[in-house]
Parts: C-alpha cells; sequence; structure tokens
C-alpha cells in the first residue's frame, strides 16, 4: 500500500509539470498556428512561396538530422519500445508545421500535438533519469498534455493517448498521469483565452427506429469514407517517394502542385479550413468538398510539409456527414456531427476515444447515436489506419488474438 502511494504521489509531481510544460508550449503553439492563419488569410500572396516554404521544412530537417521523419508514428513506437524520440523533434515539427500553415499547406495541428508533446515528456522523463517503462507513461503524458492545450477537451486527450497506441489494449497505469496532465494542460491553455473545439449541433432527432438506421447508414458510409483517407494518404505519400525520390525536389513540386490546386478548386481547402468545418454545422456542404480536402492534405503531406492529419480528417467526416445526412434524411448539423465522429474513429481505430470526443465537443445530446455510429465505423473500417505503428492486437469481428498482424 506505502509502495502504490509512494507512486501515485510521484506520478501526480511528475504529470503536474508535463502538464505545465507541454500545457504552456501546446498554448504557444496554438496561438503560433492561429497567427500565422491570419496572415495566410489577409496576405493571399504568401501561398505563391509554398514551394520555399518546403524547401525550408526539408532543410531544417536535415539539419536536424532527421532525414526520414517518422512523425506520429515515431511516438507511438516510443511507447511500445525502446526506441528514443530525438531532442530536435519538438522544436522541429512546431516550426514546420507553423511554415506549412503560413503558406497554406493542407494539413492539422493535432497531430503534431502529439508529436511535441510526446518528445516534451519523454524529454522531461530522461532528465529525472526514469526507466523505460517510465519513459513510456511520461511520453504518453506529454502528448495528452499537448493536445488537451490544443484542442480543449482533456477527456479525450487521455483517452485517445490510452487507446490509439495498441488498439484492445488500455494503458490503464498511464491513466492517472495522463488524466492529470491533461487537466493541467486544459487550465493553462483557458487561463490564455484559448478556445476549446466546440461546436452547436442543432435538430438532434428523438430516438426512434427511423434515425437510429439513418445513423447506422450514416456510420457505414463513414467507415467507408475512413478507408478511402487511409489509403489515399498512405498511397500519395509512397508515390510521392517512387516519382520523385529527392525531397526537395518533391517538396517543391508539392508545393506548386498546391498552387495549381487553389487556383483551379478555391482556397477552401487550404490550411486547417476551419471555416468550412463550422459552416458544414450550419447548412450542408458542398458534395466534392470531403474529396477535395482529401486531395489537398494527401498532396500537402506526401510532398513533405508537416502538420497532423486529424483535423482534415474532422473537415472530411464533418462535410460528408453534413452532405449526406441531409439527403438520407438527417439535419446536415447532425450528420456533420456523426460525420465528424465517426471518421476520426475509423482513420484512429479509437471507438471509446471518438464517443468522448463527441460529448466534449457537441454536449451529451444524442449519445445513443454516437455511440452506435462510433461502434459501426470502428467495425467496418477494417484495419487500416492513419498510424502505420499502430496495432490492433483483436479481430473486429470476433473474440480473437491476431497480435497485431
Amino acid at each position: 500500500m506505502i509502495s502504490i502511494l509512494g507512486s501515485f504521489f510521484k506520478w501526480s509531481i511528475i504529470s503536474i509539470l508535463i502538464g505545465a510544460v507541454a500545457g504552456g508550449v501546446g498554448t504557444l503553439f496554438y496561438f503560433c498556428i492561429r497567427y500565422v492563419t491570419m496572415l495566410r488569410t489577409t496576405y493571399g500572396w504568401l501561398i505563391w512561396f509554398l514551394p520555399l516554404g518546403g524547401l525550408a521544412i526539408v532543410f531544417l530537417y536535415h539539419m536536424g538530422k532527421i532525414t526520414q521523419p517518422k512523425g506520429t508514428d515515431l511516438v507511438i513506437e516510443a511507447v511500445r519500445s525502446p526506441e528514443p524520440i530525438p531532442t530536435m523533434m519538438a522544436p522541429l515539427i512546431f516550426i514546420a508545421t507553423a511554415i506549412t500553415h503560413l503558406f497554406g499547406g493542407s494539413a492539422g495541428r493535432e497531430g503534431a500535438a502529439l508529436q511535441l508533446g510526446g518528445s516534451l515528456g519523454y524529454r522531461i522523463g530522461s532528465l529525472f533519469r526514469l526507466d523505460e517503462k517510465d519513459l513510456h507513461v511520461v511520453t504518453m503524458c506529454g502528448m495528452a498534455a499537448c493536445f488537451s492545450a490544443l484542442f480543449g477537451t482533456p477527456l479525450t486527450s487521455t483517452l485517445l493517448v490510452m487507446e490509439v497506441i495498441t488498439v484492445g489494449v488500455m494503458y490503464y497505469s498511464a491513466l492517472v498521469p495522463c488524466i492529470v496532465a491533461s487537466i493541467v494542460a486544459a487550465g493553462i491553455s483557458r487561463s490564455f483565452h484559448a478556445i476549446p473545439t466546440q461546436f452547436t449541433v442543432t435538430g438532434t432527432p428523438d430516438i426512434g427506429v427511423l434515425p437510429l438506421l439513418q445513423v447506422a447508414l450514416l456510420g457505414i458510409l463513414c467507415a467507408l469514407v475512413s478507408i478511402l483517407f487511409c489509403f489515399v494518404m498512405h498511397g500519395t505519400g509512397l508515390l510521392c517517394k517512387k516519382w520523385i525520390p529527392n525531397q526537395y525536389m518533391r517538396a517543391a513540386a508539392g508545393g506548386g502542385l498546391l498552387i495549381f490546386l487553389s487556383l483551379v478548386f478555391g482556397r477552401d481547402y487550404l490550411g486547417m479550413g476551419s471555416d468550412v468545418i463550422a459552416a458544414a454545422f450550419l447548412q450542408s456542404s458542398r458534395p466534392e468538398a470531403f474529396l477535395l480536402k482529401l486531395l489537398f492534405t494527401a498532396v500537402t503531406l506526401g510532398a513533405g510539409f508537416r502538420g497532423g492529419e486529424i483535423v482534415p480528417a474532422f473537415f472530411v467526416g464533418a462535410t460528408f456527414g453534413s452532405f449526406t445526412g441531409s439527403l438520407i434524411g438527417l439535419n446536415p448539423s447532425f450528420g456533420a456531427s456523426v460525420g465528424f465522429m465517426a471518421v476520426f474513429c475509423g482513420v484512429t481505430n479509437c471507438p471509446l476515444t471518438s464517443f468522448v470526443l463527441s460529448v466534449e465537443v457537441f454536449g451529451e445530446k444524442g449519445i445513443i447515436y454516437y455511440l452506435l455510429a462510433a461502434g459501426i465505423s470502428y467495425m467496418l473500417s477494417g484495419y487500416s489506419s492513419l498510424y502505420s505503428q499502430q496495432k490492433i492486437l483483436y479481430a473486429k469481428d470476433k473474440s480473437l488474438y491476431i497480435g497485431g498482424e
């Protein structure tokens, strides 16, 4: 009992420290991305420098001696193995993501937050000379804290890092450290008036057979979209590396292609696309919006720009759900909320996280529908994932251990 109390106090202190550091850095990252986004929208000519931005990112990573960035896969691997996280990872992902958003690359920020926070947590653990197992926990603490500061959802942040590493195994030993770090980080973020991600959903139906069937259908379709999302993201990255092996040429070519795409399809799909996501909760989205965002994001990340995939998944899910929901008889706003959550669930394989996300972001009304859609999307999205290092230990259609194969 004494040893458990000692461990509790140890992790309380460490997680408060990590929450403060990662929360502070995450808050700074939040305002930095908001500022560069404001600059890009104010000075539209910045998009013409996208190729130069891509070259700068490749140069910075080479200067940091990281020639083959693994992104979020690296921190996932570090939680499961002795794989170290390079010291330079935190400043590099911070600067590179800011460059991507400044010039209009289509990417998110939450995936970058996982890398940023994981790197900070690992570094703090190393300073305390923690052993390998404890380093895994502090890495998760940092991931949860930075995500919480940026997104404003401490419960979702905690569950995400516990669930995403190895699907089928929850890292309960990290529960107290991660929730404490997430709460501290969210508190820091809100003290600086960072705005949590929340949407007002209208048209949530009363419980009934027809709405349940409609939501189930939308969940099935979102599972298919999530498979498409993962396939396109991974496939584009492989094709870009095959067709243009030189990283500098690939980044410059990708930047040029994004400029061309923005001239053809407009600039709604640059950056995070927050305005388009918000609009999906007000009226039915354009039918091609989700496909165009997928295209812009695949080109951006495939070319070597940095950022996250989670916000683009939110964009794809919200716009697809808004349009498709209106077709099958659901309110576009409610359809957007289901799509937002269900596509995220399909690409991350995190149904519990997705369900809690819906409560934190949309409120408790309609939770039965969200849980139904999350379960269906998880089951039917197969074994595709945004993260190649994610392991799925149990089959989705039966009680069968598959060992992550």
